[in-house]
């Protein structure tokens, strides 16, 4: 346009910018209202839609703003041109920035779903981030008018050479996406490695596993290496398992007797202890007739792997009790003294009790 600049012009500018800055305070109003609603929802996913639209509908409603103010001004071609392409390439980075919020957050919510409730496999929410902003970068080159044919064939040829220099990097990403994809390994799992680590599976991310011990401590294990391993997953197929206490009692005992004693402790506990499975069918399994005891094995159900060292410490301690209020003796390990006379050495059989007393 040639004409001149004139107060009218401004004045319908102003109302273009103040309408625009209105319709976005309105927006973010009206928004901050659904989420409050959205989170009484049991699906998070509306949450994630709600938080995205937060941030794109105030841009838009600016930009639209500026873009009416500029069409009433009296602007050059040049500079019309370029205040279109500048608010376009703004909305298009909101909508990207939003876009990428939204389908990352529900990947998430997804994978939560499916994993549990302490399960966070950040691998796929960041491919999909990465994926969108990608594709929103693209847009934005060819709305400037810059040709994206040459960038990709650069991005084709110069991918070898990238895949070389990250070998391990690629190595990892894809092992990653393998074992989430083959499902031996979820967020929430309890694992064990054959090297030794072990502990809940916190997060698998592009290039590690994060692995929590039970003493609150977080090892970082490569995908690559977590994949090559051998490794006990004791979440699945079930995250209930059995475990074995060992047991022996003196050859005095009435084996019919302490099996009964044993059964009564082992329901006490069972139904007394949080973690423990009243439903499993405990067993008793005497094997070993040893130096000084009978052993046995008792098999108890627990819930989950960090719940068997608490049940193991109950049954024990009551179990102990129980034996000592019905008179079953556990007897102590015996151990070989050599008593030397002379030239001759005599071995006796000597308990700890015997051991500590002092010689006549």
């Amino acid at each position: 346009m040639n004409r001149v600049l004139t107060v009218d012009d401004l004045v319908l500018a102003g109302i273009a910018l103040a309408a625009g800055l209105l319709v976005a305070f309105l927006s973010r109003g009206m928004l901050r209202w659904l989420a409050r609603h959205a989170k009484r929802t049991r699906w998070s996913g509306d949450d994630v839609i709600v938080d995205a639209l937060r941030t794109v509908l105030p841009w838009a409603a600016l930009a639209g703003g500026a873009a009416a103010a500029a069409a009433v001004l009296p602007l050059t071609r040049t500079v019309q041109h370029h205040t279109d392409q500048c608010l376009k390439v703004l909305l298009i980075f909101a909508v990207t920035v939003s876009a990428a919020r939204v389908v990352a957050g529900l990947v998430q919510s997804v994978t939560q779903s499916r994993s549990g409730v302490a399960g966070s496999a950040t691998i796929f929410v960041n491919i999909t981030r990465v994926l969108v902003l990608a594709i929103g970068f693209l847009v934005m080159l060819q709305t400037l008018g810059i040709s994206i044919a040459p960038l990709l064939t650069a991005l084709g040829v110069g991918g070898l050479a990238v895949a070389l220099a990250l070998q391990d990097t690629l190595a990892n990403l894809f092992a990653g996406i393998h074992i989430l994809a083959s499902k031996t390994v979820q967020p929430g799992d309890y694992i064990q490695l054959s090297s030794g680590e072990e502990g809940y599976v916190v997060d698998i991310n592009w290039r590690q596993t994060t692995v929590r011990q039970l003493a609150n401590n977080l090892v970082v294990i490569p995908n690559g290496q977590l994949a090559k391993t051998n490794m006990t997953n004791y979440t699945r197929p079930e995250e209930q398992l059995t475990v074995l206490v060992q047991v022996g009692v003196g050859y005095d005992s009435d084996l019919d007797h302490v099996e009964r004693v044993t059964h009564e402790v082992i329901a006490e506990t069972m139904t007394g202890i949080t973690g423990a499975v009243p439903d499993h069918e405990p067993a008793i399994r005497f094997h070993t007739f040893g130096d000084s005891r009978i052993g046995f094995t008792v098999i108890l159900g627990v819930g989950e792997f960090s719940d068997q060292f608490r049940i193991k410490h109950e049954f024990i301690k009551r179990l102990h009790r129980r034996y000592r209020e019905e008179g079953i003796r556990i007897p102590a390990p015996a151990r070989t003294v050599a008593l030397q006379q002379g030239a001759v050495v005599i071995p006796q059989q000597r308990s700890p009790e015997d051991a500590m007393a002092k010689p006549d």
